[in-house]
């Protein structure tokens, strides 16, 4: 599979697509210049990918640069947000 192909950036908003349901769950997330994730927390283990793009990841009141490369570790129910401040795709995985 090439994730690259699978990016696709809505003109608005966030779009989610989840592409592994196993053991692991991996989503991809296309996030429009702009769009934000407001504070929230996950049940599960996570890391968050960036794949193209620039944003702020804010966790646990930590702000993190969201480039192309960078993988954040989440614990479980671990208070997150995070904003686009381009176009800005990632993968969520999910254990």
């Amino acid at each position: 599979m090439n994730i690259k192909q699978l990016i696709k950036y809505p003109k608005k908003g966030i779009l989610s697509e989840e592409i592994l349901k196993d053991t692991i769950e991996v989503s991809l997330f296309c996030m429009s210049k702009g769009s934000e994730m407001s504070e929230h927390t996950s049940t599960k283990k996570a890391i968050v990918h960036v794949l193209e793009g620039r944003g702020i990841f804010n966790l646990e009141g930590k702000d993190i640069e969201m480039k192309p490369g960078i993988l954040i570790h989440m614990k479980e129910n671990a208070k997150h947000s995070l904003k686009a401040l381009d176009n800005t795709a990632f993968l969520l995985w999910l254990w």
